[in-house]
């Protein structure tokens, strides 16, 4: 067997290469579909402090010509992008996410297959099969629908001890969404509307056996983060080694250092760059915690802090809330993790004057 070579990166290449992969240098890309496919998907999610996590997302990486209705067009009108839920598990939140339509594909057999074994929810599911064909024909008659718009026939009620106790009809519909059968077919406003899945996705979609499947994702992923760890990507890529840290890890192939030309942003706490925590204090010194859950005399950075990304270095937080009513983007203070030069503080407070711009709203810091 061939020896693999090990790559060895300085962390200072490994934050240039996962700061370039994640479409966050001077290079910016030239749509949102060229975002999301670059990204492999969009996180949804419903906090709204300062803007949805997917619009800040992108509009890190576009700037002000993106959109929020963009992402709506892509999703319900376009059909570009879908909406996909991780697999969801009893107890734990659904991960909402948005991906490319043309990666359909690589998700189909193992929705197909599940869920496995004799758990809650296949017991659940062989229950109330008469309740998932009631379901899945008033859809076909009526839909899209909402979940309010849909009798609850269950035989058995589903049991949680958390906000979803009994909520047949969202339960049946998250469930089936994740077979495949339903899909997300647009919105009406915060609220879901559900169609049969064939209404919503392209025909004739190849669908990849699921292996092969599992590895096109973490070369995908791979190539969007840069650098991780195996347990996130497996054996995809090249192997590495980042000076300062220990352990195993992966590096894309075609991801260099060289040429690199920074600038200066504001990221969703959501963000790729920083969602791994313990990733983001291995290669950018930087430590975060969203502390939206946090009593407010409990918080160091704020409610819902913005990482401050400025050319291959995470320096600060920005503790900005948008008071839509009043019209104002109140940024309340800006931790600093290093020490800002009049650079850089002359390109944060003209980012934050970007953000306020591009959300409509004047920009209000504190005397």
């Amino acid at each position: 067997m061939a020896r693999v070579e090990v790559r060895r990166l300085t962390r200072e290449e490994a934050r240039r290469i996962a700061v370039r992969a994640q479409l966050l240098d001077a290079e910016r890309p030239t749509g949102l579909l060229d975002v999301v496919a670059r990204l492999t998907f969009l996180q949804l999610d419903p906090t709204a402090a300062v803007a949805p996590s997917a619009d800040l997302v992108a509009w890190s990486r576009l700037g002000d010509g993106y959109r929020p209705g963009h992402l709506r067009q892509a999703l319900e009108h376009e059909r570009a992008l879908f909406e996909h839920r991780a697999q969801p598990v009893p107890k734990e939140p659904v991960v909402v996410m948005v991906r490319p339509m043309a990666d359909l594909g690589l998700f189909l057999a193992e929705m197909a297959m599940w869920p496995s074994g004799r758990g809650q929810v296949r017991r659940w599911l062989d229950d109330n099969d008469t309740f998932r064909r009631d379901v899945l024909e008033v859809l076909g008659a009526f839909g899209p629908l909402s979940s309010r718009d849909i009798p609850d026939t269950a035989a058995v009620p589903w049991a949680s001890t958390g906000w979803t106790n009994e909520r047949n009809v969202t339960q049946m519909l998250e469930f089936l969404g994740s077979i495949g059968e339903v899909a997300v077919a647009g919105r009406r406003g915060r609220e879901r509307l559900w169609a049969l899945a064939a209404r919503v996705y392209p025909a004739g979609v190849g669908v990849v056996p699921v292996e092969e499947a599992r590895t096109i994702r973490h070369e995908r992923l791979l190539r969007a983060l840069g650098v991780a760890r195996e347990q996130v990507v497996g054996d995809v890529g090249a192997p590495a080694e980042i000076e300062g840290t220990g352990g195993a890890w992966r590096v894309d192939p075609g991801a260099t250092a060289a040429g690199f030309v920074g600038r200066t942003t504001l990221l969703s706490p959501f963000d790729r760059l920083v969602h791994d925590r313990k990733r983001a204090l291995e290669l950018f010194d930087f430590e975060y915690t969203l502390e939206m859950y946090k009593p407010a005399a409990h918080r160091r950075w704020g409610y819902f802090a913005l990482p401050i990304l400025h050319h291959d270095r995470l320096v600060g937080k920005a503790d900005a809330v948008a008071d839509r009513r009043a019209g104002v983007l109140q940024v309340n203070a800006v931790h600093a993790d290093v020490r800002f030069t009049k650079a850089m503080t002359a390109a944060i407070d003209a980012e934050l004057a970007a953000l306020a711009a591009w959300l409509e709203l004047e920009l209000v810091r504190p005397r």
